[in-house]
């Protein structure tokens, strides 16, 4: 068997679809996982599946903010020995921004909330803990190649949230590797449409076997963990890899390139 990929994962957003599938190839590779998600019997069924010694769960609701805080500490109680902290729990809805009289904004809040604003709060509840290990650390998030290029109309907000989480990332990425002798590796997943239940009929009721369109889980998780132990930055999978690795790819080196030029500027202006 080949160097384990991480001694021991936390799969947030693990009752079903990548976050599910994750686990279980994570497992079946010899890493320990906890599993969260809202859905207890989901994570029971989970953790029956792939034996105690192997998985434990814990149940969380990643829209209450202000309990995040709580759950981080309990969890690196319980688990002090975790390296890698997978952020998976997205949803996806229909919204038709030019006829407001259809738009619950209630559903566009909970869609920025679960997609970008809690991923933003988990991920600096967890970090202190990451920060003060003595080894590599890996923060691992499954984004969306509709961030990038937001070609499905029907899913506004959708594009936006996983687009706000992207430059969030990139930011951060850069934040860290400014920090002397860093060792927190920020990753993002592109995942092109996948078959799972966030394109449900009952989630998305304007879809018709919703759960049928894109690429088959099983193949896009094993092309997602041979990329993990490649060990880049970012990476596409399917469809998504052409447009994450062609230009893409060359719009984030350039962006690190003016890194430096913009703070020069900035150090300048304010100079004068």
């Amino acid at each position: 068997m080949p160097p384990l990929l991480y001694k021991k994962a936390l799969v947030i957003g693990a009752t079903s679809g990548i976050g599910e599938a994750l686990t279980i190839k994570l497992v079946s590779q010899g890493s320990s996982v906890v599993v969260v998600g809202r859905r207890q019997e989901r994570l029971g069924s989970l953790v029956t599946r792939l034996g105690a010694e192997k998985c434990s769960a814990m149940q969380f609701d990643i829209t209450k903010l202000d309990e995040i805080s709580a759950f981080a500490s309990k969890v690196t109680t319980e688990h002090p020995d975790i390296d890698a902290i997978i952020l998976n729990s997205g949803i996806q809805r229909s919204i038709n921004f030019a006829k407001p009289e259809t738009v619950d904004l209630k559903i566009f809040d909970e869609e920025l909330l679960t997609n970008y604003t809690s991923i933003v709060h988990l991920t600096l509840a967890f970090l202190p803990f990451l920060k003060a290990q003595q080894t590599k650390t890996h923060l691992i998030y499954i984004s969306a190649t509709l961030g990038i290029i937001p070609v499905v109309l029907r899913t506004g907000g959708y594009n936006a949230s996983k687009a706000a989480l992207h430059h969030w990332l990139l930011v951060f990425r850069e934040q860290l590797k400014a920090l002397p002798d860093n060792k927190v590796k920020v990753v993002e997943v592109f995942p092109p449409a996948v078959q799972t239940e966030l394109h449900d009929e009952r989630h998305q009721p304007d879809l018709k076997d919703g759960g049928k369109i894109g690429m088959p889980l099983d193949d896009f998780i094993n092309q997602t963990y041979d990329e993990l132990v490649k060990g880049d930055d970012q990476f596409g999978i399917g469809m998504a890899k052409g447009t994450i690795d062609g230009w893409e790819k060359e719009r984030v080196n350039l962006f690190q390139k003016q890194i430096p030029i913009v703070h020069s500027s900035m150090k300048q202006f304010l100079r004068e």
